[in-house]
């Protein structure tokens, strides 16, 4: 849960925190065009997955303003050229419209995700939700804030205890007919039982962060940029997101920037039995 705070003393949240809102408002603006029907553009990249204006003009206003704080770091853009990425020590992740199926669907569950990646780990993440006009921001190893920029007001995450007595609510994506999924949720139902909470693509983790979801499986692809910012906000928690083999994500190391599937998990009581899931679900046979 989050609890009502006084704004953080923080020189990065507090630049960030109105660039961010501003980028939201930007994003906020084009979704309510979109669905009004007005004259929209809407492209396939060349892995046929869409990008649109939004996307693009997000991606723009961000990249100008990152060069203004911090000029010497880089940035790996899922809209942008980053072929050099490899010899970045250091650099920023973004997605400046994570859940743009969700967007084009009329769906309000988009995110901007940008991240701080130091030595292929996640050290700092703000994770923007711009129809509900929040984000959640902090750093890996501390608490994370919530800020509402519509009114103004901060907020901190307090850790509570696991409640055993309530459903375990399990994380999917709109329309996750892989049988896959069922085969994961059915050992779990030993423990408790079970509610599907669809929702899309990195709002997931937000929705972790009010206690609306317990457990976040993925079997299908993902991208570094859809997982970092969520990642570290989870670790800040205590919970975390591991691959399918309880290994960590590490960032910009490897050839592609495609990810394997992982479990994202709350609190360590749910790791343990999500990873217990996963062992007599035959998934990994």
């Amino acid at each position: 849960m989050f609890i009502k705070t006084l704004a953080p003393q923080d020189d990065l949240i507090m630049q960030l925190v109105p660039i961010m809102a501003q980028a939201s408002q930007i994003l906020l603006e084009e979704y309510q065009s979109y669905c009004a029907g007005c004259e929209f553009n809407i492209q396939e990249k060349s892995d046929d997955s869409p990008v649109t204006q939004a996307d693009l003009k997000v991606n723009h206003f961000l990249l100008k303003h990152l060069a203004t704080i911090t000029p010497q770091l880089p940035v790996l853009s899922e809209e942008s050229d980053y072929s050099e990425r490899k010899s970045w020590k250091k650099c920023w992740m973004l997605d400046p419209l994570d859940g743009t199926k969700e967007f084009i669907h009329e769906r309000d569950e988009f995110t901007t995700n940008l991240s701080l990646i130091e030595d292929h780990q996640t050290t700092f993440a703000i994770i923007a939700v711009p129809c509900e006009q929040v984000m959640y921001i902090g750093y890996r190893n501390q608490l994370p804030y919530k800020y509402s920029f519509s009114r103004n007001e901060w907020f901190q995450y307090k850790i509570e205890e696991h409640d055993l007595n309530t459903p375990l609510q399990i994380g999917l994506s709109h329309n996750s007919k892989n049988p896959k999924y069922q085969n994961f949720i059915q050992p779990l139902l030993k423990h408790r039982a079970v509610e599907r909470r669809e929702a899309g693509s990195a709002y997931k983790f937000c929705m972790m962060l009010e206690g609306d979801i317990d457990i976040y499986p993925r079997f299908h692809p993902t991208s570094e940029w859809d997982t970092s910012s969520g990642q570290s906000l989870l670790e800040s928690i205590g919970g975390g997101l591991l691959t399918l083999e309880a290994k960590p994500f590490l960032y910009n190391q490897r050839e592609t920037v495609l990810n394997g599937g992982f479990i994202a998990f709350k609190d360590q009581y749910c790791k343990k039995i999500a990873y217990e899931a996963l062992k007599h679900s035959g998934i990994l046979d």
